[in-house]
């Protein structure tokens, strides 16, 4: 008899950031006022849902994203640093339309295909489907939630559906407190879905890519 295993990778919920920062791994920046609704009906989504085991990267933003769901579900939160933000060399920079002229930032771009600024593509892939069998062994026959961040997610879900990974970071389907779920019949990958809990939320702005 198959069993089926559901795993729900969700991204946070929008980050407090006037200045535009591209905050990455950084501490303390943590979810707007907007960003908690957004957690809030996130984890209104997953109700009626068979949760038997919650995980989240351990930055700021995805564990306040976790709380909600941690409530409703009344589970710990395991901590894992495998589902971290990619590791960036812009970090902490405030980046615009003007950075894209700046040698600084020129010189790190030469290469989008690993990429030459950042954690490459595939270690982030890695660690992503490590963490991804953890989640799927311990609700075995029910469902994990992964809380973590953009670019992690979308290299997951690239790879999960066989496609290259490398694609313009604009095009990538991973909003803000938006839900890819990964469903297995026993060890193997039946389907990818994705859903937009707090859609209603989102604004005219585009968020900072990776975040």
């Amino acid at each position: 008899m198959t069993t089926t295993t559901v795993v729900h990778l969700l991204r946070h919920g929008e980050v407090y950031n006037p200045e535009k920062v591209l905050y990455g791994r950084l501490p303390d920046y943590h979810l707007s006022d907007r960003g908690q609704r957004m957690a809030e009906m996130a984890a209104d989504w997953f109700e009626g849902h068979d949760i038997a085991a919650l995980f989240s990267s351990p930055l700021d933003r995805t564990q306040e994203t976790a709380e909600p769901l941690q409530k409703a579900f009344d589970l710990p939160v395991t901590l894992d640093d495998r589902m971290i933000e990619a590791a960036n060399k812009f970090e902490g920079m405030s980046l615009s339309s003007k950075s894209a002229r700046d040698p600084q930032v020129l010189k790190r771009l030469y290469n989008p295909f690993k990429p030459s600024w950042g954690e490459p593509y595939q270690q982030i892939v890695d660690r992503m489907v490590e963490v991804i069998k953890v989640a799927r062994r311990a609700a075995w026959g029910r469902e994990a939630v992964c809380v973590s961040h953009q670019l992690p997610i979308w290299m997951a879900r690239r790879a999960a559906e066989g496609k290259r990974l490398w694609r313009r970071p604009d095009l990538r389907e991973c909003n803000l407190a938006s839900v890819t779920s990964l469903t297995f019949a026993d060890q193997r990958l039946a389907s990818v879905s994705y859903a937009e809990p707090a859609a209603v939320l989102y604004g005219d702005g585009p968020s900072l890519p990776g975040a």
